[in-house]
């Protein structure tokens, strides 16, 4: 059985970030009451030091409609590439404000608000994480099936990975 490791404080959001640059895209999971869920990929433009994560959205979409309606969302992230997952319970807020859309502005954004950095649509929505919680296999995801692999045939547990809560903010 792998180790779990419950981080905390600026362990915890360097977790975060690592986690989170890694993977970039996320499952951003709205109205979380109501079946089905209401989820759709998104980009994180950033985990500030305080553990925030940072979006860009269209002021009209269904999703800022949800948050209008209940700020309670889960971000769900995945790196395929070292089998790394990260899961993310937060509040969400939203801000029309300029300078944050400047900041937090990259190029492939102007994909979705073709005005670009002065859309009248694109505004900023900033998560604040409330539970958060992390499984990291430390090996690429080829070395994770080859232990998988061997612990079967062997019957011997091969897992040394870890996971844990991340308490990034207060």
């Amino acid at each position: 059985m792998g180790e779990t490791k419950n981080l905390s404080g600026k362990e915890a959001v360097e977790k975060l970030q690592e986690l989170v640059k890694a993977a970039d895209i996320c499952l951003f999971t709205t109205n979380l009451t109501q079946l089905p869920l209401s989820t759709r990929p998104m980009s994180t433009q950033d985990v500030d030091d305080n553990g925030y994560l940072w979006f860009l959205s269209g002021k009209s979409s269904h999703k800022n409609e949800d948050i209008t309606a209940d700020n309670r969302v889960q971000l769900f992230y995945y790196n395929k590439s070292s089998a790394e997952y990260l899961s993310v319970y937060g509040e969400a807020e939203k801000f029309d404000d300029r300078k944050l859309v400047e900041e937090h502005w990259t190029p492939i954004a102007k994909t979705w608000f073709t005005e670009g950095k002065d859309d009248p649509e694109v505004e900023v929505l900033r998560v604040k994480p409330l539970e958060s919680y992390y499984w990291d296999t430390k090996h690429n995801r080829m070395v994770a099936a080859l232990k998988i692999v061997t612990g079967a045939v062997t019957g011997i547990t091969m897992d040394d990975g870890v996971e844990g809560n991340l308490q990034v903010t207060r």
